[in-house]
């Protein structure tokens, strides 16, 4: 029996780990990813004021787009987003339904979708091996969630941009602060235990 070890060489944590996948694997990673995102979503604090609540899923979605990379990731994120708008009770606090995504909050729900694709993307330039470009990976991830999320909560609730920024972005920066930080710095210990696992 021959030992495979991970490959430091390779673009993605999915590509370091399983550097040989199927059309079956795939769909495993996209039923697996999915699942995970759900269980994210369900960690979930109630903004006051704010249709918009406070979830695990923008974490979820810069874990899966730099570990899946751009292509798998935004399938992924895409699977979540249909499932639990066909019924699967994924969404937030077990919700579900197309009112997710065309309500209030379905901008974020959309650059979600956007970030794991683009942060999938840099992870495929290796940029989450290393804790300065990781930061500015999930940075860039974190903008396009909330640039599509602002601009349509601007839009579903018809308010002025004050209210906009104070009730769908000013509540969220210590989140997404510590959000950015628990995926820079674990992804670049990850890599760093497969470049010794390969050695």
């Amino acid at each position: 029996m021959s030992l495979t070890f991970p490959s430091a060489n390779a673009a993605t944590l999915r590509a370091a780990l399983m550097p040989r996948v199927t059309p079956v694997s795939k769909l495993g990673m996209i039923f697996g990813g999915t699942i995970f995102i759900a269980l994210m979503a369900q960690i979930a604090i109630a903004v006051p004021g704010s249709p918009v609540p406070v979830t695990g899923q923008t974490l979820a979605a810069l874990l899966i787009g730099t570990s899946f990379g751009g292509t798998l990731g935004f399938a992924t994120f895409g699977f979540y987003l249909i499932v639990g708008a066909l019924g699967a009770p994924v969404f937030a606090s077990h919700t579900h339904g197309i009112t997710h995504i065309t309500g209030a909050t379905g901008g974020y729900l959309v650059g979600m979708l956007f970030a794991s694709a683009i942060t999938g993307a840099l992870a495929g330039r290796k940029w989450d091996q290393k804790i300065s470009t990781a930061i500015a990976t999930m940075l860039i991830g974190s903008i396009a969630t909330f640039s599509f999320g602002l601009i349509w909560l601007h839009h579903a609730a018809s308010q002025n941009w004050a209210w906009t920024i104070r009730n769908g972005l000013t509540p969220f920066l210590f989140g997404e602060f510590l959000k950015i930080a628990i995926a820079s710095t674990s992804l670049p210990v990850v890599w760093r235990f497969i470049h010794r696992a390969s050695k």
